[in-house]
């Protein structure tokens, strides 16, 4: 798991990425597409077009990581939003990665 201190902020890309990128891919995205120093220490967080394979891009002082998961049956509660991107909550950054949604639902319980 990974541990995010209150200082770091996570960023989504709305928008799907090509999980053939590494490196190199997403921190180009990262500055171009979502405006952020992939070198800042902050969380970068892409996900495929079916939404069943997100990866993080971080970098932890000496050099960037790269770690993906791939869920075997469903999809990730990807969010929402207008813009290239949306800031986390560390807890919703949990739920994410755990395959859970984040988002309230309206009207799910009976009357």
């Amino acid at each position: 798991m990974l541990n995010v201190s209150p200082a770091t902020r996570i960023f989504v890309a709305l928008e799907p990425t090509d999980m053939r990128q590494s490196f190199n891919g997403l921190s180009a995205r990262v500055q171009s597409v979502l405006a952020q120093d992939p070198l800042s220490g902050h969380l970068f967080l892409f996900v495929n077009r079916s939404r069943n394979r997100l990866k993080v891009l971080l970098f932890d002082g000496s050099g960037l990581w790269v770690c993906a998961k791939r869920l075997e049956k469903g999809t990730f509660g990807w969010p929402q939003g207008e813009g290239p991107s949306r800031c986390l909550r560390p807890e919703e950054l949990s739920l994410l990665l755990h395959g859970l949604e984040a988002t309230p639902r309206r009207n799910w319980f009976r009357r």
